[in-house]
Parts: C-alpha cells; structure tokens; sequence
C-alpha cells in the first residue's frame, strides 16, 4: 500500500485498537488478541477485570482493576487494515480450452457511480487483471490491460435485471457482447477486439477487482447464474456456477463438469430473490432457483483476518466475570471487553448473569449520524471512545445502511466493535449517562459488587451453543438492561430453565424481541431479517424474510410464535426518546405474598432518578399481557407513569389508526410494568420492563428505592441471606 494510501486507510479505524478470536472462554482456554496502531513502537497489553464501565464525573467513573498475573507484556505495533466489500473467486483450470467460448450472467444494479463496478474479473496469480467487465452509471465495458475492448452504451436502470453475454473468439481475438433488460426495455450490442492466452494459474473473481492493495471497485448490487459454454448458447456448459446451491454457507458451486468450485469473502447477501422470482413462494428453501441471486455491497465485512499479536491463557484461579484486554501505547488505550465463565461444569456462585452479547454484536459499530457538538464535547471532556461516526472503516450495525439502500443483516465479532467498551456514548443530549448497551450494563455488573453478591458469567454466544445445561442448577440468572436479540435455543434454554424451577430475573426493556441465526459453518456472525413489521430500522425486502444462515422465518419473536411475554412476563409495548420516568406501585404489590419486595423502600415514585435518561422506566418499555403468554397469576407490582410526548405504542400492537389488538386506546400501551411471576413448577420471574432501569441502580452511591428492591429480589432468588 503506498504511503498515501495507507494515510486513508488509517483514517478509517482508530489509531489504537483490537479484537479478540473470542468474546468468552472458560480456565484453561486461550484467547488470541490482534491489534493495530497507526503509530511505530511497542503496544503493552494487560487483563483487567471491568466492573462500572460509566465515565459520567458525577457518579463513581469507570471502574477497572488490574488482573494479577495477567500483564501480558508488550510487543511491536503494526498497521493492519481491515478490507471492506464482498466479493468472490472462483478457479478457472482449463476452462477456456474451447476455440470459442460464451460467458453469461445476470445483473441487477443498486448502486451505480460515475466510477466503475466489477461484475467479472479474470485475474492471473500475480492479481493482474487479463480482462474485466464493469458497469457505470452510464453503461457496460469490457477492458483489459488498460485499455477498453468496448463500451456498451446503455443506461442501467436500478433493480432491473440484465443478462449479459460475452463471445470470446481465442484465434481472431474478437468479442462480442450482448446486453438486454428482462423487462424488455433496454438492449444494446458491442464488440471489440482482445486476445488474451488461457492461464491454468488464473481465477474468476466477481464482484470486485484485484489490484496490490487488495480488492477494488467493489458492486453494489446482484449476480445470478454466471455460465460458461463453448462455442454458442447451445453448447456444452464448461462452468455453471449456481448461486442457489449452498445458499446458507460461503461456498459458490460450480455444476459444471471440473467442478470448479469456489468462495465468497465478507459475506454478501444471500437467500435474496433474483431474476425468476415470482412471488410463489417466500422461503428458499422451497423454490431455490427462484434465489439463485448473491447481492455483494462494497461495505460488507465479515472477518478482519488480523494477524495475532498474542495468545494468552485463561488461568485456573480465575473469578467468573467481566474482564478486558487494555492496551496501552503513549497516549494511546483501548479496552477490548471478554468474558470468563467458570469451569465446565462447575458454578461457583447461586446467580448466574447473561451477558447480551448478541445484542452487543447487533448494535456494534452503530453509526447513528449524531456526532453533534454536545456529543463532541461530552466524549472530549469525559474522555470516551469513540465509535463508527468517527472511523468508518470497520463495518456497522446491523442498524445501518449500505450505501445503496439495503439495511445491513449481518454483523460479526471479528473485527474492532467500537461500542462495546467501557465509556462508549450512545446519546449525549438528554439527563444522565447516555449509554447504552455493554457500558450501560456495567450499572449491574458494578451493583453486584457494591452488594457483595457473588455472580457467575456466561454469553448468550454460550447458551445457545451449551443449552439448558449452562445454567441449569443455579438458583437465578440474571439479564441486563437489553437482551434484544435471540436464537430458538437461547429462548429454549430460558424458558426451560423457568419452568423447571429456576429464578429468572429480566432487568431490561424490548428483550426477546428479534429472531436472528448463528451458523457453526460461518462462526463470529449474526444475521437478523427485519420481517414483516416492529420498530425496526429497515425493512426486508419482499420474498426475503427467510434468514440465509438457518433457513429460518426472520422477524420478531412475535410473528414467529413466541412473543417476549412467554420468556420474561412482559414484553415490548411502547417506546420514546432516550428519557426516564418513574413508577407508581399498585395496589396488589401490597399483597403480603409478594410486600417483601419492597421492604424498606418508601419512594411513592420509584425510580424518579438514574443514569440512564433520568428515570429508571425508559425509552424502551414493556407491559404483561395474558394473550401473548404472560404467565397466570402474574402480579403487576408497579406501572410507570409520566412518560413524555415522544412515546408511541409499538407498531405491531396498531391494527388501525385508532384500533389496537388489545382495544385498549395506543396511548395506554406506553407503560413498563414492573412483573413478579410464581410458575407451576417453582419457579419465579421478576421483570423490570424498560431498558433504563439498571441506570438507576448506582443513584446515590447504590443507596435508593431501586437499589434496595432488586437486592431484596436477588437474595431472596439466590438463597442469599440478607
């Protein structure tokens, strides 16, 4: 990369910063660090335990403590950039032996520049580039050693399908093109002359273009069916590669007689409809050739694949709980967060905490354009990370955009997730902290300790791998502020857990709320298809609510037949801006069987303060409701009030502009319900029902109505004397 280049690049990602192979690990079990820094010279690296991860000067700031016997030394800086776009490569041995051979494809553009985008790109092993076929704004061309074969005068119409065809003579050098719409709009012929010797080292590759730094001139948009035939569009089929086949991996199948199979990188697109879909069918798996379409985009990124700086060992003495790697160089520091769960069939406390790590990923790197004066202030003078609004080079959310319109699915752990860490600002305009997610998560992590309760870890990136036997046998597992985003078998391993017997505590707002998929053959990466309807950031586009990793209906958990309310007695009802309001108790909460809760707590507004948003009932809130599972005899305890006018009911309780599914009026349905549930089988679920409740754990030195009534809660729970 030339020195200009690397400038740019460098622009991109923070000056210091890393991640992990990992987000936990068990004694025993190593960790693999890999970092970058824009600056020569040593990095030093060192564990530390994190406990309150809110900078905020006017509460206790962040809280971190050095792990004995964890400094992990230091070792050489180095500059290591993380390639955005999707594209893919496939070998090309013997493939062009034919005195005449046909390539064709199908298009459909989403984004088009003045600039070019590659379509195909046939490449040698040195990466030079024996012809390329790109698209512009303005039309088609076919070049090849710096100079134009032709140009195809036609405009490309966005999200139109095109097929394309390229007639190579090998002895006359000549080529043909051909070019016409599906829709019948649009045809255009040309031809140029290129003579060009088949190579057995060379490779096909789609999508981009190899060049020295990498990849280049990446398409925004779809490719279907790329074929190669001698002789004429009747002749035998040298390569068929299929796009439909192996849709929920990275691997590309060639049906063709060599078998000349391939790959994708950075994950682009797949279970998307293309050119025969016809609207019969919605799932892939039905009607395969009717996806038989990739759709690349120039900002996907799947796996960094840094190099790794170095390994380390969890050791056998160490506590279950949340712990980081801080790297140091000058004035340089991240804190690259990871877990530690206790050893493999062993507990070492009686409550167990979920780390929403799923969550974490769905939001990670969220570029949320508010990078205003108040936030520029607030990240200057309390000293915070700063995230995807600043560097934008390390991929988003899956809250974002990609340049050409489409809502980004997938998200991954494998490369530097800027807002999971201690400090990060999520808002900074309205009362309190701002934060959200692993900081504002920290309010909890940092009340157990304050309360001296002892607490195991796990992930959800665990449970749902482990099951019901992670935590089967402790006497409570805890949530945080947010568990928005779940698999079937974290839900399974929840619920079971519940109804055995277990304590499950749900200390957030809109948990449970949207179905994503893991894969084991694409490990690091979630996928989420915003189907059908909910607060979303985007919507799916039609035919395409089937999630390509599972082969599974995306969505909510509600329009899959399991609404929150079945996992955590409440479920996502309304929500506002980043604000908090306060909670008035009922009547029935002074019911003998459930006052303990609130013993010692004399607030008539419980929760009118806190970090997050002012009010420990905010932004986020959720409500029982029998119809959608909230188990029977659930006791309301208490119910918020005084929510401001940017609250709304969620848009899958509207069935009209006055009508909701429960007939109640939809300014009714914004409330957070605070839920205390006794199950059949013994077990109990306590639920907070908003996001911001956590926030207000630490208010005046952890010593408030709130604060007392979740440690009565937890050590009623966890069979924890008082």
């Amino acid at each position: 990369m030339t020195q200009e280049g690397q400038k740019e690049s460098q622009t991109a990602q923070p000056p210091l910063t890393g991640y992990l192979d990992r987000l936990s690990a068990r004694p025993g079990e190593r960790i693999a660090l890999k970092t970058s820094s824009d600056t020569a010279g040593d990095i030093a690296a060192h564990v530390v335990r994190i406990w309150n991860a809110d900078a905020n000067p006017d509460g206790m700031g962040i809280h971190t403590e050095p792990v004995a016997g964890l400094d992990l030394g230091a070792f050489p800086a180095r500059w290591q950039r993380a390639s955005m776009g999707s594209w893919g490569r496939m070998p090309v041995t013997g493939l062009f032996a034919d005195p005449v051979a046909l390539v064709t494809l199908r298009f459909q553009p989403w984004l088009l520049r003045d600039t070019p985008s590659t379509l195909l790109s046939l490449a040698g092993a040195d990466g030079a580039p024996l012809w390329t076929l790109s698209a512009t704004s303005s039309g088609l061309a076919l070049d090849a050693g710096g100079n134009r074969v032709f140009d195809a005068e036609v405009t490309p119409k966005r999200k139109v399908w095109y097929e394309l065809a390229l007639r190579f003579d090998m002895y006359t050098g000549a080529v043909a093109f051909d070019a016409r719409s599906l829709d019948g709009q649009q045809s255009v012929r040309s031809s140029g002359q290129l003579t060009w010797s088949p190579r057995d080292d060379a490779h096909l590759y789609i999508a981009a273009l190899p060049c020295k730094e990498g990849m280049a001139q990446h398409l925004n948009g779809r490719l279907e069916d790329i074929t190669v035939r001698a002789q004429s569009p009747d002749g035998p089929i040298r390569a068929f590669w299929d796009f439909s086949a192996l849709i929920e991996t990275t691997g590309i199948v060639d049906k063709g007689p060599s078998k000349l199979h391939g790959h994708l990188t950075n994950l682009p697109a797949r279970g998307v409809t293309g050119s025969l879909w016809d609207g019969s069918e919605m799932a892939f798996k039905h009607a395969p050739r009717q996806y038989a379409a990739i759709h690349f985009h120039e900002d996907d990124l799947y796996d960094c694949q840094w190099r790794t700086d170095l390994t380390f060992e969890i050791p056998d003495d160490l506590d279950s709980g949340v712990y980081g790697v801080k790297l140091t160089q000058g004035n340089a520091e991240d804190i690259i967060p990871f877990y530690v769960l206790p050893p493999r069939g062993t507990r070492n406390a009686k409550i167990c905490y979920l780390a929403s790590t799923f969550t974490y990923m769905a939001y990670a790197n969220h570029s949320r354009g508010n990078l205003d004066d108040a936030m520029e202030t607030r990240i200057t003078e309390w000293g915070t990370p700063r995230g995807a609004d600043n560097y934008r080079g390390l991929g988003f959310s899956t809250y974002n955009f990609h340049p050409d319109g489409t809502g980004q699915r997938y998200s991954s752990r494998l490369r530097p997730m800027m807002t999971m860490r201690p400090g990060f600002l999520t808002f900074a305009i309205f009362e309190g902290s701002g934060l959200r997610h692993f900081p504002a998560d920290g309010h909890l992590v940092e009340w157990f300790n304050q309360k001296n309760i002892d607490i195991d870890v796990i992930t959800d990136e665990d449970l749902h791998h482990e099951g019901l036997d992670l935590i089967a046998g402790y006497d409570a597992v805890v949530t945080g502020s947010h568990p928005e985003y779940h698999t079937s078998e974290t839900l399974d391993a929840l619920t079971a857990y519940s109804r055995a017997g277990g304590n499950f505590c749900y200390l957030g707002g809109n948990g449970f709320y949207w179905r994503i998929a893991v894969s084991d053959a694409v490990p690091g990466v979630l996928e989420v298809r915003r189907a059908e309807g909910g607060i979303r950031a985007w919507a799916t586009e039609a035919g395409e609510g089937y999630q390509a990793l599972d082969g599974q209906y995306g969505g909510l958990w509600r329009r899959n037949g399991r609404p929150p309310q079945q996992v955590g007695a409440v479920g996502f009802s309304g929500q506002g801006l980043f604000e908090g309001s306060y909670y008035k108790r009922t009547a029935a909460s002074h019911d003998p069987d459930v006052a303990w809760i609130f013993d010692g707590v004399e607030e008539e507004l419980l929760g009118n303060y806190g970090f997050s948003g002012g009010g420990a009932a905010g932004f986020e809130l959720d409500r029982a409701a029998a119809a959608l599972g909230t188990p029977e005899g659930t006791v309301i305890l208490a119910r918020s009030e005084g929510h401001g006018p940017s609250f709304m009911c969620v848009p899958e309780e509207v069935l009209s502009h006055f009508l909701t599914v429960t007939g109640e009026p939809p300014k009714d349905l914004v409330r957070a319900e605070i839920a205390y549930a006794t199950l059949p089988g013994g077990g109990h679920i306590f639920a907070t029902g908003a996001i911001t409740f956590c926030g207000s754990l630490p208010w005046n030195g952890f010593d408030n109505g709130v604060s007392r009534m979740l440690e009565y809660v937890m050590r009623r729970f966890g069979g924890l004397d008082k």
